[in-house]
Formats: C-alpha cells, structure tokens, sequence
C-alpha cells in the first residue's frame, strides 16, 4: 500500500555533503513522524534524524550540527542535508515513516536504503 523511495546517495570525500531524498507513495492520509536510520557494515542499525508532523527536529549527537532532517509535506518526502561528512558516516541509510492510510489503516514503514559511502 505504501512504499519509501530513497535517493541521493553515492561516494563523497570526507568533508563533503550529500542531500538524500525519501518520498512515500500510495495509500497516505497523513504522515506522523519520519526519521532517517542508518547502518554501518557489521553495526546495527542506528537513529540518525527524526522530524515530527509539526516540524520539530531530533538529531543524534554524532551528528548534531552537521546533518539537518527536513519535509515536504506536500511532496511527502522527507529530506537529510549531511555535511561535513567523515569516513564514519558510510552506512546504508533508511527512512522510515509512521503513516496513516484511508479507512483508519497505519503502518511503520522503511524505504530500502541508500548508500552513502565516504572515503579519500
């Protein structure tokens, strides 16, 4: 019913940024909270951003000041501005979305990952 498309990741020297892009599809009514994972060879996955449907921001502190989490309600896509990026930052990243669906259905759901790898 709901799928989570993401995009904008790729190989980046350390220091750059990237700009990932999450959009859901399908059966949405609303989308509560979205947030960005992310997850490291042999790592478990990892809290990264979350944003609220009224805006409000929660970064994980590895990342405080350098990424910034957004959304488009009207595009339902949310975004991750990653700057000043380091070796430690590669992981696959995933969004995740709480979303309510026609007829009072509701589903957490995940994108598929991107790869955000950083290196020299």
């Amino acid at each position: 019913q709901v799928q989570l498309v993401e995009s904008g990741g790729g190989l980046v020297q350390p220091g750059g940024s990237l700009r990932l892009s999450c959009t859901a599809s399908g059966n949405i009514f609303s989308i509560l909270t979205m947030k960005w994972y992310r997850q490291a060879p042999g790592a478990q996955r990892e809290l990264v951003a979350a944003i609220t449907s009224g805006g409000s921001t929660n970064n994980a502190g590895s990342v405080k000041g350098r990424f910034t989490i957004s959304r488009d309600n009207a595009k339902n896509t949310v975004y991750l501005q990653m700057n000043s990026l380091q070796p430690e930052d590669t992981a696959v990243y995933y969004c995740n979305a709480v979303i309510t669906g026609s007829g009072g259905s509701w589903g957490n759901y995940w994108g598929q990952g991107t790869q955000v790898t950083v290196s020299s």
